[in-house]
C-alpha cells in the first residue's frame, strides 16, 4: 500500500513511524514533512492546505490512503476532494470537521447531544457580545469561532480582559475571519485530560487517557502553546473510568453525527476539564493531538494501518486494538522565545545518541534536513518520548535522553508529568 501523510509536525513523524511498522505499507510520502519524516519516506513540497495539489499528487502517484495529521485540511474539505478522485481518506468530512473548525457548531452539537460542557452564548454582533459581557459574572472564556492556530481562546478573569478580548477578535480582527463570531462561556476550573478514540462512524475504540501541557512555562504559567509535552496514561482518568467517560463525552457525538447524515470516521479527541461536578468537555478536535499522538503511538501494539482501514470501512468492531501497559512521556524541545518570535536554523546534534537509547524515540517537528545536518525550522522542534514501567521512570528516561541532544536557544519544561506524579 502507498500512503500519503499530510502535515509537518511531530504528530506526522509519529504517524509515519508507526505506519512504517505495518507489513502492508510499501511506500510513504509526507506533505510537506520534516527532517524526521524524510528518514521514513519521501517528503513532498506541498502545503497541507493546498487541497488541489494534494489530490493531484495522490492521483498521479497511485496513493491508496491519505492520512491527515492537522485539522485545517479536514475543515477545508480534503475528504470530499479525495472522494471525487476515488482516493481513500482517513479523517472526517468537512461537516463533521466543524466540531473543531467552529466553536459555535461544536458547542451547539454538545448541547443537542447532551454532552456535559460549560454554559455558553454565541455572538456575531459586537455590541450584543459586549452587552452580554457587561452583565455576566466573571471569570469567563472568550473563544474565536474559527480556527486560530490554538490562540483564539482567552480566559478572562476580569470584565476588562473580556472586553479587550472581544475588541481584539471582533473589531481589530487579529484572527481574521475566525473572530467574526465568538463564543462566550463559563470558565471551568480544574485539571485537564485528553481522551481520544478511533471511530468508524458507528463504533468507537478508545485510546488510553493522556494529559497535555499547553502553557509555555513550568507550573502552567505563561501563554498557551501548541503543547510543551504530554504523557499517557493520565491518573486523573483511570482505565476503570474509560467506558463511562466515553459514553458521556464521545459516544453521544458519534451518534449525533451519524443521525445528521455525516458519520464521523477518524479520530475524535475530547479535551476534558475535571471540575467539582465531574468531567466536562472543553472542546473537540477531529484528529490526533500534538504532542499526545507521540506518547500514545509508542504504546500502541496493534497495526495502525489496519486500524485506519477498519475506521474507513466501518469494521472497527471486528478489531481488537492492543495497548501496552507502560507509561509514555513526551517532552517538547522548543526554540527559546516560542510561541512568540524565535530563532531558526540551529543545528541539532545528538539525535542518533538519544534515539539509540532503549525505550526512547525522538520525534522531529520543526526540523529540516540540509545535507547530512538537521536544522531547526519551527518553534516546537523535537518531542523526546520515553517508555517506562511507571510515570516516574518514563519521565526520568525522557530527561536523560534530552541531555544527549543539543541546539542553541533550546527551551523545555522540566515538570512534564508532575501533576500525574502527585496523583500517583
Amino acid at each position: 500500500m502507498r500512503i500519503l501523510i499530510v502535515g509537518s509536525g511531530g504528530r506526522e513523524h509519529a504517524l509515519a513511524w508507526k505506519l512504517a511498522q505495518s507489513p502492508k505499507v510499501d511506500k510513504m510520502f509526507i506533505a510537506p514533512g520534516n527532517g524526521g519524516t524524510a528518514q521514513l519516506g519521501e517528503n513532498v513540497d506541498i502545503n497541507d492546505d493546498d487541497l488541489p495539489a494534494i489530490a493531484a499528487f495522490a492521483r498521479n502517484n497511485a496513493i491508496d490512503l491519505v492520512v491527515t495529521g492537522p485539522e485545517l485540511p479536514l475543515v477545508l474539505g480534503l475528504k470530499e476532494t479525495l472522494d471525487q478522485e476515488g482516493i481513500t481518506c482517513f479523517g472526517p468530512n468537512a461537516f463533521a470537521a466543524q466540531l473543531e473548525g467552529s466553536k459555535a457548531f461544536s458547542k451547539t452539537v454538545m448541547r443537542a447531544a447532551g454532552v456535559p460542557t460549560a454554559d455558553f452564548e454565541v455572538f456575531d454582533d459586537y455590541d450584543q457580545a459586549r452587552a452580554h459581557v457587561d452583565e455576566r459574572s466573571m471569570p469567563c472564556v472568550i473563544k474565536a469561532d474559527g480556527l486560530a492556530a490554538g490562540k483564539g481562546v482567552v480566559v478572562a478573569k476580569t470584565r476588562e480582559e473580556a472586553l479587550e478580548a472581544l475588541d481584539e477578535m471582533m473589531v481589530k480582527q487579529v484572527f481574521g475571519a475566525a473572530g467574526e463570531r465568538v463564543v462566550v462561556e463559563d470558565a471551568l476550573i480544574g485539571e485537564e485530560a485528553s481522551f481520544l478514540a478511533f471511530s468508524d462512524g458507528v463504533n468507537i475504540s478508545v485510546m488510553p487517557s493522556s494529559q497535555d501541557h499547553k502553557a509555555v512555562y513550568e507550573g502552567d504559567k505563561g501563554p498557551n502553546t501548541g503543547g510543551m509535552g504530554a504523557y499517557t496514561p493520565a491518573p486523573i482518568l483511570p482505565k476503570a473510568d474509560y467506558e463511562k467517560t466515553a459514553e458521556m463525552t464521545l459516544a453521544p457525538i458519534i451518534r449525533h453525527m451519524a443521525k445528521a447524515g455525516h458519520p464521523f470516521k477518524g479520530v475524535l479527541y475530547a479535551g476534558l476539564m475535571y471540575t467539582d461536578e465531574g468531567p466536562k468537555v472543553l472542546e473537540y478536535n477531529v484528529r490526533f493531538g500534538d504532542p499526545e499522538c507521540q506518547p500514545l503511538l509508542t504504546r500502541l501494539d496493534s497495526d495502525l494501518f489496519e486500524i485506519m482501514m477498519a475506521c474507513v470501512n466501518g469494521t472497527l468492531d471486528e478489531m481488537s486494538i492492543d495497548w501496552n501497559d507502560e507509561t509514555s512521556v513526551c517532552v517538547v524541545l522548543a526554540a527559546e522565545g516560542y510561541p512568540k518570535s524565535y530563532p531558526k536554523g540551529m543545528e541539532i546534534t545528538g539525535l542518533a545518541d538519544a534515539d539509540a537509547m532503549d525505550k526512547v524515540k525522538v520525534f522531529q517537528a520543526g526540523t529540516k534536513a540540509e545535507g547530512d545536518k538537521i536544522l531547526s525550522s519551527g518553534g516546537r522542534i523535537l518531542g523526546v518520548t520515553a517508555l517506562g514501567a511507571d510515570l516516574s521512570s518514563a519521565k526520568e528516561l525522557a530527561y536523560q535522553a534530552i541531555e544527549k541532544i543539543h541546539f542553541d536557544n533550546c527551551y523545555f519544561r522540566r515538570d512534564i508529568g508532575d501533576k500525574g506524579l502527585k496523583r500517583s
